[in-house]
């Protein structure tokens, strides 16, 4: 991160009446929550990711497809949000409207305080039937490392309760779509944090965004598939640039008043 680059980002988001901060596994990594295929380790790392997040996987073999999950959930509970999720969630103190569209499962954003969050992939944190989509709010049964659960019962109609999360093949939740890119479409700045730029069509955001007329500023520790499309990249880990690129937002804004 240079001088100069904080400096022109600081600028653009101090300028900014609406935000849209975009995040992918990136920042959650700096939480110690690996991405879903670096969690293909120890007991899972001999598994096809297609066996462990598609319906057809589950279909297949629920047992293994929930205890995958059910270790996973376990590892995410554990975590906590890093410098970078508190200082998206204070930005929103500083810019008059602030939306975060996530890729990240794993609730973190909500946990720092944001309170304006669109999980475009879902959240780990719920469950839902696999036939119905009945959301289940129950409490589910504790998992030891190493062991195999069946998935419960939905008790309203008995199919096998789900994680409520995007697998292969699946669609985007329509009302988390439709809002994230009517955002984007709107907003003069968006933040692009911690995301490679492959995922589909999550990636897609910061285009519509440009297209729109809106400046994107990307913080990531290397470059992206998105890079081309920022008017301004930050390289670092989130955690460490976006409080100072916060502090520089506020002082810029202050000083304007």
């Amino acid at each position: 991160m240079t001088p100069e680059g904080l400096a022109r980002a600081a600028e653009i988001l101090a300028r900014a009446e609406r935000v849209v901060v975009s995040s992918g596994a990136g920042m959650s990594k700096e939480s110690g929550i690996p991405t879903f295929r670096d969690a293909m380790e120890g007991l899972w790392a001999n598994f096809d990711p297609q066996e462990l997040a598609t319906e057809q996987g589950f279909r297949r073999d629920p047992r293994r497809v929930w205890s995958w999950y059910a270790w996973r959930r376990q590892r995410i509970a554990e975590a906590r949000p890093n410098a970078g999720h508190f200082a998206v969630a204070e930005m929103a103190t500083v810019i008059p409207s602030l939306a975060v569209v996530t890729q990240n499962v794993d609730g973190l954003h909500t946990d720092a305080g944001s309170a304006d969050v669109i999980e475009v992939h879902g959240s780990i944190r719920r469950v839902k039937c696999l036939d119905r989509g009945h959301l289940f709010s129950g409490e589910l049964p504790p998992y030891a490392d190493g062991e195999e659960q069946d998935p419960p019962a939905c008790p309203v109609c008995g199919s096998p309760l789900r994680p409520d999360v995007v697998w292969f093949g699946e669609m985007l939740p329509a009302a988390a779509v439709e809002r994230a890119w009517s955002l984007a479409g709107r907003c003069d700045a968006m933040l692009l944090i911690g995301t490679s730029g492959t995922v589909w069509p999550a990636a897609e955001l910061p285009l519509v965004a440009r297209r729109a007329g809106a400046r994107i500023i990307e913080v990531n520790p290397a470059p992206s598939e998105l890079t081309h499309a920022a008017d301004v990249f930050l390289q670092g880990p989130a955690g460490q640039v976006l409080p100072t690129l916060l502090d520089e937002t506020r002082r810029r804004k202050t000083s304007a008043s």
